[in-house]
């Protein structure tokens, strides 16, 4: 099957977004369990940030990034003409 330039397209724009979202939640994940003494020094709560983000803060974040996904994703399928459509 032979792509065509607006193939390319969609799935270029697929994945610059996947590849930016696997970035921040890599961030979330390892960078900031890396550095969760440091960032205890910071409140956000009542608690410190290293255990605020271990406890709730990346779930949050993963949550967004779903959400952020999904929406782009939906609207980048309507824009190129794949979506699933009510039959």
């Amino acid at each position: 099957m032979q792509l065509t330039q607006r193939h390319r397209e969609y799935w270029r724009r697929n994945i610059r977004i996947t590849g930016i979202l696997l970035a921040v939640w890599f961030v979330v994940t390892f960078v900031v369990s890396f550095y969760a003494r440091e960032l205890s020094g910071i409140t956000i709560l009542g608690f410190p940030l290293g255990f605020y983000m271990g406890a709730q803060g990346s779930l949050i974040v993963y949550v967004v990034i779903i959400w952020y996904y999904a929406r782009y994703m939906n609207t980048l399928d309507q824009e190129y003409g794949v979506h699933e459509g009510d039959d």
